[in-house]
């Protein structure tokens, strides 16, 4: 059983940054791709990045050139780098790993962006 645990949410200024990382344990695979979701309150859960093993990056519209993705495959960590944060980046943040056929989550990190 994979197990993901997320960490560096928390409350910030709009225009500001955080850190958010995760780490995979227990998979017996090796993981081919994570990402960041998102959901607001009262939205639905979106797409962030993603991040496959061999450093492909994808970003949804929303952050392209605020957030970077990254990923350490040693450890089965993956990071979001989240710049220029935004009022409406406010959101719980989930991180996700594929493996083989299965989808696996994250318990969420509260970003609260507010002045």
């Amino acid at each position: 059983q994979v197990q993901l645990v997320e960490s560096g949410g928390g409350l910030v200024q709009p225009g500001g940054s955080l850190r958010l990382s995760c780490a995979a344990y227990g998979s017996p695979f090796r993981i081919a791709a994570m990402g960041w979701y998102r959901q607001a309150p009262g939205k639905q859960r979106e797409l962030v990045a993603t991040v496959t093993s061999g450093g492909s990056t994808t970003y949804e519209d929303f952050v392209k050139g605020r957030f970077t993705i990254s990923r350490d495959n040693g450890k089965n960590w993956v990071y979001l780098q989240m710049n220029s944060l935004k009022p409406e980046d406010t959101a719980v943040y989930y991180c996700n790993a594929h493996v083989q056929v299965l989808d696996y989550w994250g318990r969420g990190t509260q970003v609260t962006v507010s002045s």
